[in-house]
């Protein structure tokens, strides 16, 4: 009798949440902005680089760190 009457408020549309459940969900929009975090910093976009820091990117990419992560850790520090 209890399968029934789920059955019966299921169709009926008395449990909330079944509908939606049923429902595909809508895709995100994709971000367009190019961030990047590294040891907890986080930057987003091009980033404007002083001579100093231009130098410790080059002289890290040399040493093998990616040029994104060392734009990112040589801003942060200098």
């Amino acid at each position: 009798m209890t399968g029934a009457l789920v059955a019966a408020m299921v169709a009926a549309g008395g449990i909330s949440g079944t509908a939606a459940a049923a429902q595909p969900q809508q895709a995100q929009p994709q971000q367009t902005r190019d961030c990047r975090t590294y040891s907890s910093t986080t930057r987003c976009g091009d980033l404007q680089l002083n001579e100093k820091q231009r130098t410790c990117v080059t002289s890290s990419v040399q040493l093998g760190m990616t040029e994104r992560r060392a734009e990112v850790e040589c801003q942060a520090t200098g």
